[in-house]
C-alpha cells in the first residue's frame, strides 16, 4: 500500500505542475482540470515521491509536481507493476497502467528547469477505469496485475 502525496495539475503541457491538494478523477479522462488528461492512454501520470527525493539528493531544488506528474506517490513501487495492473485510487477510483516510462524526444521545459527529469525513467501512465475524488493522504493500493 502507498498513499498519495500530491495531487498536481496545469493548464498546459510541458510545464511543472502545482499541486493542488485535492481533484477530481473523471472515468476515461483524467484528473479534472488537467492539460494532459483526455480520451487517450495517458489520462493520469505517476511518480514516486522516492523518484523525487533521488532529483534532489543531486542538489536539485524540486518536489512534487515539478516533473510534470499529477499524483506523487509514496510507499508503492511504481515502475514495478506491469502494464495492465489493475490500482484503486482513493475510495473510489480505479486506475489501469498503460505504459511504464516515456521516450523523451527532446528536452522539455521541466529539463531545463530541474536539470533533470526522472518521469521518463520511473513514471508511469493511467487510464482511469472508475473516476472519483483522489486528496493527499489517500491510499493507492494494488488490486490485480
Amino acid at each position: 500500500m502507498g498513499i498519495i502525496k500530491a495531487v498536481c495539475t496545469s493548464p498546459k503541457k510541458g510545464i511543472r505542475k502545482k499541486n493542488i491538494g485535492e481533484g477530481l478523477l473523471i472515468k476515461e479522462y483524467g484528473l479534472k482540470d488537467d492539460s494532459h488528461s483526455g480520451p487517450w492512454h495517458r489520462q493520469v501520470s505517476l511518480l514516486a515521491n522516492e523518484s523525487v527525493n533521488k532529483m534532489r539528493a543531486k542538489g536539485l531544488d524540486v518536489g512534487p509536481g515539478d516533473f510534470a506528474e499529477n499524483l506523487t506517490t509514496e510507499g508503492i513501487d511504481l515502475v514495478s507493476l506491469p502494464i495492465g495492473t489493475k490500482i484503486k485510487i482513493g475510495t473510489e477510483s480505479v486506475g489501469e497502467v498503460t505504459q511504464i516510462g516515456k521516450e523523451c524526444h527532446a528536452h522539455c521545459a521541466i529539463y531545463y528547469q530541474a536539470g533533470d527529469c526522472v518521469m521518463p525513467r520511473e513514471g508511469i501512465f493511467v487510464r482511469i477505469l472508475e473516476g472519483g475524488p483522489v486528496k493527499v493522504g489517500d491510499a493507492i493500493n494494488v488490486l490485480e496485475a
